[in-house]
This record gives C-alpha cells, sequence and structure tokens, in this order.
C-alpha cells in the first residue's frame, strides 16, 4: 500500500488500508450457519485482491449472531485466509464490558483486529466514548478501528475525541460514516498521519481518499470486489482520473444496494449471483419482496458451470444488478417459481468491452 503512513510499524499498520469487505454472513435454508458458504466467499474475495476482511458486522447481521456463531464465522475465515488477508472482527455493543469479552473472543478465534462500533442508543457524551474506547483499548492487545455511523447509532464521534482516541497506541483507525464530508475533512486533519481514516460508504470513497483517507470497509466489495480494488488502488497511487472511471461505472450498485435495509438488497443480488442461498436474519418478520430461492451449480441441462456463469455475471454486472433490484424493491414482480435467473451476454463474449447482458430464466 501506499499513502502518508507508509514505512510506520507497530499495531498501525498498512494491513488497514485499501479494501476491507464488510463481509455478509451466509445461511442455509433451515436457517443455520453456511460454515461452506462463509469459506466460498472468503475465498472469493482474498482471490479477488481484497486487503483484509471484516466478518460479523451489521452487513453479517451480527445482531442476530449468538455468540458462539461469531466466532466460528472468524474462525473460517481465518482459516480460509491462511495469512494471505488479516481479518477485522466486529466487536461492539454498548456494554463495554461486553465488547471485552467479545474482543478476546475474537483474539483467541485468530483476529488481526476489532472493528468497534460506538454505543448505540444511549447517547453517551464524547467523554464516555473516549473511557469506553480506552477500556477496550486497554483490555486487549489488538488494533482497534472506531467505527461511526451517526445515523444508525444516535451518537457521533467528533474529530477532537478521535484526535485523544488516536494517542492510544492500539487504536490505529476510524471507519467514518458520518456521511459529513466536512467532518471527514476535519477528522483528517486532527488526527495524526498514521491513524488510518476509512470509508463507511461506498459511494464517498474516493472524495474522501482525495482528501487522505486510506480506503474503505464496503459492502458492494461483496459482489464486485475487483472492482473496488481496482478504484482504490487506483486512489492510492494517484491516478484518480482512472479511480473516477471506476467510480463513475459502479456508483449506480453502490447506491442502490441501500435502497433496502442493509444486507437485503446485496444478499438478494449474490444469490442471484449463485454464491449463497438468499435466507436472512435481519429483521425476521420482514418478508423479501420476492419469493426466496437459489441458483444451482448448474442450469440449462448442465451446460451452464459456476465459472462461466460468474465470468459473465462479472463482466458487467454493475448496470444489471441496479436494474434487477430497482425492479425487486420498488415492487415490480420478479417472481419466477422454480427458475433461476442467468445472463446471456449480447455482445462479443462476456469479457468484452461495452458487453451487456439480457434477462433470461432457465426451467
Amino acid at each position: 500500500m501506499t499513502g502518508s503512513g507508509a514505512g510506520r510499524k507497530g499495531p498501525r499498520s498498512e494491513k488497514w488500508t485499501g479494501v476491507g469487505t464488510a463481509v455478509v454472513t451466509p445461511f442455509t435454508r433451515s436457517g443455520e450457519l453456511d460454515e461452506a458458504a462463509v469459506r466460498r466467499l472468503g475465498r472469493r474475495q482474498i482471490d479477488a485482491g481484497v486487503h483484509f476482511l471484516v466478518p460479523c458486522g451489521t452487513t453479517g447481521e451480527s445482531p442476530t449472531l449468538t455468540e458462539a456463531e461469531r466466532v466460528r464465522v472468524v474462525e473460517l475465515l481465518v482459516d480460509e485466509a491462511n495469512g494471505q488477508v488479516p481479518v477485522l472482527a466486529g466487536a461492539g455493543s454498548y456494554n463495554t464490558a461486553e465488547v471485552i469479552r467479545l474482543a478476546e473472543d475474537m483474539r483467541k478465534a485468530g483476529a488481526s483486529g476489532l472493528l468497534s462500533v460506538t454505543p448505540y442508543y444511549n447517547k453517551p457524551t464524547q467523554e464516555g466514548l473516549f473511557q469506553h474506547y480506552r477500556a477496550i483499548a486497554e483490555s486487549t492487545p489488538l488494533p482497534i478501528v472506531v467505527y461511526n455511523v451517526p445515523a444508525r447509532t444516535g451518537c457521533n464521534v467528533e474529530p477532537s475525541t478521535l484526535a485523544r482516541l488516536a494517542e492510544i497506541p492500539n487504536i490505529v483507525g476510524v471507519k467514518e460514516a458520518s456521511g459529513n464530508i466536512s467532518q471527514m475533512c476535519d477528522v483528517c486533519r486532527a488526527v495524526p498521519a498514521d491513524f488510518i481514516v476509512l470509508s463507511g460508504d461506498d459511494a464517498v470513497t474516493l472524495p474522501l481518499m482525495a482528501i487522505g483517507g486510506r480506503g474503505i470497509i464496503s459492502v458492494a466489495a461483496n459482489e464486485i470486489p475487483a472492482d473496488m480494488v481496482q478504484m482504490v488502488e487506483a486512489a492510492e497511487q494517484g491516478d484518480f482520473a482512472a479511480a473516477r472511471r471506476v467510480h463513475s461505472r459502479i456508483l449506480p450498485l453502490m447506491q442502490i444496494n441501500f435502497i433496502e435495509a442493509n444486507p437485503v438488497p446485496v444478499k438478494a443480488a449474490m444469490a442471484a449471483m449463485g454464491l449463497l442461498d438468499e435466507v436472512y436474519r435481519l429483521f425476521d418478520q420482514m418478508k423479501a419482496p420476492a419469493e426466496l430461492w437459489v441458483m444451482p451449480d448448474q442450469h440449462h441441462n448442465g451446460s451452464v458451470t459456476q465459472k462461466a456463469r460468474s465470468a459473465v455475471w462479472e463482466a458487467d454486472i454493475h448496470a444489471f444488478v441496479c436494474d434487477w433490484l430497482r425492479d425487486r424493491f420498488n415492487g415490480i414482480p420478479v417472481k419466477h417459481p422454480g427458475k433461476a435467473l442467468w445472463l446471456e451476454p449480447s455482445g462479443a463474449g462476456p469479457n468484452a468491452q461495452g458487453v451487456s447482458h439480457k434477462r433470461r430464466w432457465f426451467d
């Protein structure tokens, strides 16, 4: 990685820069943790070049996971990564003692660091936030990335508080999801050069990197990991023209992923891609707008393999998935009982520039 913190040592290392994928948690049709799918999704991310994995966050439906399931997801991804990329495990709560206990569990599971969301609902003061994170940091040797998402938690970590937290050696960065570009500017000015500022919103990754941000903890990387890596690495290298081209192409997908409560759209898209079963725990009372279905490994008399299907999808997934998700979550019927979504390239092959796709449903 390149950037202002290059060459630093200790817990504030380059391992938390670039693209970290906020990994979704796959479930079986019976609602159990799908361990094989956890491994497959982790391997897909690693092979696409992402720089670290971030399981057991909100995108991973962590509020609905048992503590044992959280630990197991981390164990599986650590084992699958086998040192190729580090794992930044989600460990947040408004109960400081609970976070400390979970942090130790994540350390034993092999996590290389922790992503810890601010206490939610009870709206602590800035001093309360500082004491919360200091207590966690003093309890663990693991590096900690603060997660600031005030729209969801009801409290905001102000730049001056982050500057204080940055003085604690193993508080190494912030996932900044305030949505406030002016605040992000203030954060980048207030913290030391080796304190990592990551975007918590795919769509503002590039603007944040232009003012000193170091990457993204990404939802869209679940669908398009290579594209996110391409954009972020171009920005890291100072090639903002190339980064803008990627950003412009994938922006609609980054936005449409939040047409419904996260992670419903991204898991729906991944199910359509054949990556997992479309099963949710988040908002158990909510019924998906279209009935659940799964894409098997092979379709059309077995002539289409998983590898070929993935190649076609990832050739030009952005526009297609945007249209598909927009139709689905805006109430346009897309129910095809007993059938599976597939794409046919209408251009000169799945890797051709400008290839487009049309919808086709196979029995």
